[in-house]
């Protein structure tokens, strides 16, 4: 009996230590510990977060106030109209002009969870072709996105997207963003979006 209780013990530390380390970085009420950089639209609907194309049909992006360099980031993307948007990585920006590096939320065979590096290199890697038919088209998606040291691993509903290492990235640091490309049309729904932060 006690060996049984030992052993729950130690389960239920680990599951609070796993709590502790994860951070909701959406409330679902307001835009609370994040920034908005342009004049494209970010708004909270039904408790989802949202971003769309303003009149200005510019750039636009959401940045987390705070930095992460080694985190597993999981959230919720459903795309309407254009879905042609993004997740930053360890980036810092002025005005609208961002440096740093995109996991890609884009329409069908627009390369979902490639990287992109923004007035850099561009496409670091792409999907391979087979693996674009993982985004479900107008209904909610699952991302998850790992970064840690020089390496960035995406997934898309549970499919392995690209696993990439660079040392440009590793020297990195910097807050996480979400973006509205230019061109106008654009409209994306996020929600769910939870941090494991992996430097503590």
């Amino acid at each position: 009996m006690k060996k049984v209780f030992a052993i729950a013990l130690v389960l239920f530390a680990t599951q609070m230590l796993n709590a502790q380390k994860m951070v909701a970085l959406f409330n679902g009420k307001n835009l609370s510990g994040w920034t908005v950089h342009g004049t494209e639209k970010w708004y909270v609907e039904k408790g989802e977060l949202v971003c769309e194309s303003g009149p200005d049909k510019k750039y636009g992006y959401l940045s987390t106030d705070k930095k992460y360099k080694n985190f597993e980031l999981n959230l919720k993307f459903k795309q309407e109209a254009d879905g042609n948007s993004g997740v930053f990585i360890r980036s810092s920006i002025e005005g609208v002009k961002i440096s740093g590096w995109q996991v890609e939320v884009a329409p069908l065979n627009k390369h979902t969870g490639g990287i992109y590096e923004s007035y850099g290199r561009g496409w670091l890697i792409k999907p391979k072709p087979e693996d674009e038919k993982h985004l479900k088209v107008g209904k909610w998606n699952t991302m998850k996105i790992r970064v840690q040291n020089d390496r960035i691993t995406s997934w898309l509903n549970g499919h392995e997207m690209v696993d990439f290492s660079d040392a440009k990235i590793g020297a990195a640091n910097g807050f996480i963003a979400l973006q509205i490309h230019d061109g106008g049309g654009i409209k994306v729904k996020w929600k769910d979006i939870i941090l494991k932060d992996l430097d503590q």
